[in-house]
């Protein structure tokens, strides 16, 4: 098999361990018979050339700050056929004040609903409440997501703003509670594909901690999403 090279770029807030939870994957990669390169920048966006000779992108940079060459790097990449992907706020949480970047991935974190006040304690389990992404009937017939069951979770359960250019695998409820602002259940994305020019986005809302990325359904997912985002022959 043709080796192909997969880039990995972490940072951002540490609070997604973006060097632990993007190590769960390397031994994935490298299995696929990818060479990796490591930065803990996006500096690299701008490098046209080290963009040309990637073909997967796998993102965790939460927040954090990006420059304009260095979006317009990534975007033209993915447009020549890189592919892009990413969990939870390593993707949707990345770069804030840029709306390149948001227009790239087609989806941006707006928040994760918390228990009942009368429960919180301080800590981030404040944000965390059982949900369920369900797979829509795209996503059953899907690569990343066919034979994966709707997958049960207690950790933070992203509301995302999305357009309408996203192909959605699964998506999850926000219902609504006495002490919330809102007045009827919201729907959000929680898996989608995202084409954009020759190439493919993927992105997984679900993977605040090392323990969710390990459920089994949860990182069958990324790593799927993973092979099928990978440049493929026509793009080139």
């Amino acid at each position: 098999m043709t080796q192909r090279r997969a880039l990995v770029v972490r940072g951002g807030w540490e609070g997604h361990q973006p060097v632990r939870a993007t190590e769960l994957f390397l031994p994935f990669l490298e299995r696929h018979d990818f060479t990796v390169r490591i930065e803990e920048s996006t500096k690299v966006y701008a490098d046209a050339a080290a963009m040309a000779d990637t073909d997967l992108v796998v993102q965790c940079m939460t927040m954090a700050e990006i420059t304009a060459d260095q979006v317009a790097g990534l975007s033209a990449a993915v447009v020549a056929g890189t592919g892009l992907t990413g969990w939870h706020g390593g993707i949707v949480d990345a770069f804030r004040a840029s709306s390149d970047y948001l227009h790239l991935v087609g989806g941006q974190f707006a928040t994760h609903p918390g228990q009942e006040p009368c429960e919180r304690r301080g800590g981030e389990q404040d944000n965390f409440l059982p949900h369920t992404v369900t797979v829509t009937d795209l996503g059953r017939e899907h690569p990343i997501t066919a034979g994966i069951a709707d997958i049960d979770l207690v950790t933070e359960q992203y509301w995302v703003l999305h357009d309408d250019l996203i192909d959605v695998l699964a998506t999850t409820v926000h219902p609504t509670r006495d002490w919330h602002p809102w007045h009827r259940p919201v729907t959000s994305p929680a898996i989608w594909t995202r084409r954009w020019g020759a190439g493919r986005v993927v992105v997984t809302t679900p993977g605040h901690s090392l323990d969710v990325l390990e459920h089994p359904s949860v990182r069958t997912v990324i790593e799927r999403g993973m092979l099928w985002a990978t440049r493929t022959a026509s793009a080139s």
